[in-house]
């Protein structure tokens, strides 16, 4: 079986991988994060297979307070270019689709 290196943003320091991460491990993939919280540099798609883009309390718009977010939204558009694969947890969702140019809104519910 193929091994993978997976790469995950985390936006703010008590929201991880979840079951994500002992999955990961146990086929062998290997893990590694950026803390954008802590302010730690968003990594080149060379260095990743797949990357895990995660939640947090802000939305895709608030760039004005969060000016990392236009920086992950090239990350993925670029990981996509690279055919990577991308996975988007809520705002990582939303992040995603802002990427590929689709507009993001609240369901109203």
């Amino acid at each position: 079986m193929a091994t993978f290196r997976i790469h995950w943003l985390q936006h703010v320091p008590f929201e991880g991988l979840g079951y994500i991460a002992p999955w990961a491990r146990e086929h062998g993939h290997t893990l590694s994060v950026t803390r954008v919280h802590a302010g730690e540099s968003l990594p080149s798609p060379d260095a990743f297979d797949w990357l895990v883009v995660m939640g947090g309390p802000m939305g895709v718009y608030d760039t004005d307070q969060y000016p990392h977010l236009n920086d992950e939204i090239r990350l993925i558009e670029n990981a996509v270019a690279a055919n990577r694969r991308v996975l988007g947890i809520c705002l990582g969702a939303q992040l995603i689709a802002a990427a590929l140019g689709a507009r993001v809104y609240a369901s109203g519910q």
